[in-house]
């Protein structure tokens, strides 16, 4: 094999595709090393080790989703920002379950304010602009539909809503729907 025209971004692309495959945590740089059928040493001009792969691969997550999430939400407002917001995350996480699990990866404080991640926030309180919540509901909000999409998407990747009818997507639309309805009647102290 070609040994040639390994670089640090095909590197972190190629652990993010091996994360997808068989999960964020199988990801180092010795199971990199091996898809590229090179020695690990040879990756090392290019990673620290595997915890630096794992950042990387995180940050590449955060730019992809927030990348997916604005192009979603440009030109909505409420209820039709609020669930293409949600169907961007849950989207994401069926199909890149690795990259998924990556974009929760703990990032030091320098890190993740560099990072995408201010941007999801920023997404999210753009949702609730429609809303007219103010400050602190818009927090305890974004705090609200960041736990719905995690802990929903979690569940569901694991097979929790497989065992019972209705079928997932009847639920998930349902509780936007539910989610649009107490935003717009959100109570205020």
């Amino acid at each position: 094999m070609v040994r040639a025209g390994l670089t640090t971004e095909r590197l972190v692309r190629a652990g993010a595709e091996l994360a997808d495959e068989v999960g964020f945590e199988q990801v180092t740089v010795s199971a990199l090393a091996r898809r590229f059928d090179v020695k690990v040493a040879s990756l090392y001009s290019h990673l620290k080790n595997s915890q630096d792969l794992k950042t990387r691969i995180a940050l590449l997550a955060l730019a992809e989703l927030a990348d997916r999430a604005a192009e979603a939400l440009a030109g909505r407002s409420g209820k039709d920002a609020l669930g293409a917001f949600a169907d961007v995350y849950r989207d994401y996480a069926l199909a890149h379950p690795g990259r998924y699990t990556a974009a929760r990866y703990p990032l030091d404080p320098e890190t993740a304010a560099a990072s995408a991640g201010p941007r999801h926030a920023q997404l999210t309180r753009a949702i609730l602009r429609g809303y007219d919540l103010p400050e602190p509901d818009q927090t305890h909000a974004v705090r609200l539909l960041g736990s719905f999409f995690h802990g929903y998407v979690s569940l569901e990747t694991v097979g929790g809503f497989a065992h019972s009818a209705p079928d997932s997507q009847e639920s998930w639309t349902r509780i936007v729907d539910a989610l649009d309805s107490l935003l717009r009647n959100w109570p205020i102290r």
